[in-house]
């Protein structure tokens, strides 16, 4: 199994990033994709997860607006479109796959965990990416 993310670096605020994710040695249809991050000091955090069975999207309240989720089943490919980006997004960003029968537990809590601690939802998901640095300057 891997899940290799690209499309990271260093950007201005206001500035716009889009990162992939791209999968292989699973069936990439029966599972969820999300995207984590964890800045220095901080716990990880969800992002946005979007789901396997009809690609329903989640996304944390600060990125609603600004970050776009999507998966290409033809590639086995996620990705997240970064618009608008602030300093407070500078974070390493993972991407994650959980399989569909675990979405509510996994999936769609990354849209609210960021409140409370995302530990639990994150040992969810079944396979984790490298982590990739996103950088944003003021």
């Amino acid at each position: 199994v891997q899940l290799v993310e690209s499309g990271g670096g260093l950007v201005q605020t206001g500035g716009s990033l889009r990162l992939s994710c791209a999968t292989s040695g699973f069936v990439f249809e029966e599972y969820s994709m999300a995207w984590f991050r964890q800045a220095p000091g901080a716990e990880r955090e969800g992002v946005s997860c979007i789901s396997s069975t009809d690609s329903s999207t989640y996304y944390t309240d600060s990125v609603k607006g600004r970050f776009t989720i999507s998966r290409d089943k033809t590639k086995n490919m996620v990705s997240l479109e970064m618009n608008n980006l602030k300093p407070e997004d500078t974070a390493v960003y993972y991407c994650a796959a959980v399989l569909w029968e675990k979405e509510l537990n996994a999936c769609v809590p990354v849209a609210f965990c960021s409140r409370y601690g995302c530990g639990h939802a994150a040992a969810q998901f079944d396979y984790w990416g490298q982590g990739i640095q996103v950088t944003v300057s003021s």
